[in-house]
């Protein structure tokens, strides 16, 4: 049977020139962005802290900020600021600024120290209105133009009027509910839950794969997978990353809060495996995610699309917006496999945490330095003022495996908000605005865009 809702009258009304919505560390720094170069910006998060999966998550790690030969800073702005703020609070691994160090390890963060210091940095915008633990609800649009979204809190509902709005929700919810079309990866890649351990060097010496397979019998619920775990600074505790929710829409609201279950039962199992395996350990699980990390969900139609061939081949666009040299990284939705594209030009697999195959995808002798990300690609077609900001980018399998991850986001997150910034100072639309004054902004505002050879 149908539900028929009726008409409402929305009187809570208010207003701002940028409106984001999302308050990732994407979301964020696209607001930031925006209020430094002089806009009223209102962000709109759902969860009851900033920072997205870096937070919320658990996933401590930002990658390198240096090309692979180590020679040039190729990713800088906010990033690289937030890593300074770190530094000062002991929350940050000190390798952020050793070219060769960072490429290898990647900089390990304190999640809890940057949910701290993403208040402050919010609320030094006197220019940033913010609201937590809200919802957004629906657009009101048409013909590619956004007028307004309703948001929903404990408050009630209530509407933002805005020039410009950023989709920065991570599942493209703006942008599918003002009817912007949106596809679906064949196989998208598996979300994962991290946890955080104490007393993990209480643990004696073990194959992790090996002491998982000897109690899969009896703990069926052991996950599957491509494991890793850092150090978090400042702390004695160790954050580990080894659940993988197979054949998962991340999409479909059904499908993640199973898999928000699984994965809580993987790490379950995970403490009862040690448990049994390392009777007298001091073992425990200090904390665990307020959200599944979602690798993939629906990607927005662009102006155009990235792919992975021209990403590897160092294609240098006339919008690009943002570097990498974090590697083509696609994990299998299906079973436990993952495929890297190395800028070393090697190219490995492994299955069940094992190399079966190893190949060079470039010449011998050669690399990548880096690749780059165009601005066309968060640009969802026919949108006059909404740009898109996340792992919602218009990408193949093959490049969404690299530019994925935070560091790389986070780039993306600071274009949005400059874009944003210039379609509202020119009154021009999203699709008109100067990428090259795109590019002077962000490195004006300490960012490395480097400019064609």
């Amino acid at each position: 049977m149908d539900i028929i809702v009726p008409e409402e009258k929305i009187s809570n009304v208010i207003s701002a020139d940028i409106c984001v919505i999302g308050g990732s560390c994407t979301g964020v720094f696209a607001a930031v962005r925006a209020a430094r170069l002089g806009a009223d910006v209102v962000l709109v998060e759902k969860a009851n802290r900033f920072g997205g999966v870096a937070t919320c998550g658990l996933v401590g790690m930002w990658h390198t900020l240096f090309d692979m030969e180590g020679q040039r800073q190729i990713i800088g702005g906010m990033t690289h600021e937030m890593m300074e703020r770190l530094e000062k609070r002991n929350a940050v691994s000190p390798n952020f600024r050793d070219p060769a160090n960072s490429r290898i390890h990647g900089v390990r963060f304190n999640s809890e120290e940057l949910t701290l210091e993403l208040d402050e940095l919010v609320l030094e915008q006197k220019k940033i209105r913010f609201f937590l633990n809200t919802g957004f609800s629906r657009a009101i649009s048409a013909n590619g133009h956004i007028e307004a979204v309703i948001a929903e809190n404990k408050s009630g509902r209530f509407a933002i009027k805005a020039d410009v709005f950023v989709d920065a929700s991570g599942d493209a919810l703006l942008c599918r509910e003002a009817g912007f079309p949106l596809w679906k990866a064949e196989r998208p890649q598996p979300p994962t839950s991290c946890a955080r351990f104490g007393g993990w060097n209480t643990l004696g010496p073990h194959n992790l794969k090996e002491t998982v397979e000897k109690y899969r019998k009896d703990l069926p619920d052991l996950p599957c997978g491509y494991y890793w775990s850092m150090a978090i600074p400042g702390t004695a505790d160790m954050m580990f990353a080894g659940t993988r929710i197979l054949n998962c829409d991340c999409s479909d609201g059904a499908a993640i809060s199973n898999a928000e279950v699984t994965a809580r039962r993987q790490i379950r199992a995970l403490m009862d495996m040690y448990r049994r395996e390392f009777p007298d350990n001091q073992l425990s699980l200090n904390s665990m995610p307020s959200a599944i990390g979602i690798r993939e969900g629906e990607h927005i139609t662009s102006c155009r699309r990235l792919c992975g061939d021209e990403l590897l081949a160092g294609t240098y666009f006339a919008d690009t917006i943002g570097h990498g040299t974090y590697p083509v990284d696609v994990h299998g939705n299906e079973d436990d496999s993952i495929t890297f594209w190395h800028l070393n030009g090697n190219k490995q697999t492994y299955h069940s945490h094992k190399l079966v195959q190893k190949e060079r995808w470039l010449p011998e002798g050669e690399i990548l330095s880096h690749y780059n990300i165009p601005l066309s690609a968060m640009i969802p077609e026919n949108a006059e003022n909404l740009i898109s900001a996340g792992r919602m980018i218009d990408a193949d399998c093959k490049a969404f495996g690299a530019v994925r991850v935070m560091v790389n986001l986070n780039q993306c997150g600071e274009a949005a908000g400059v874009a944003a910034w210039l379609a509202l100072n020119r009154n021009c639309t999203i699709h008109r605005i100067d990428c090259n004054e795109v590019r002077r902004l962000l490195n004006q505002g300490g960012s490395c865009i480097i400019d064609p050879e």
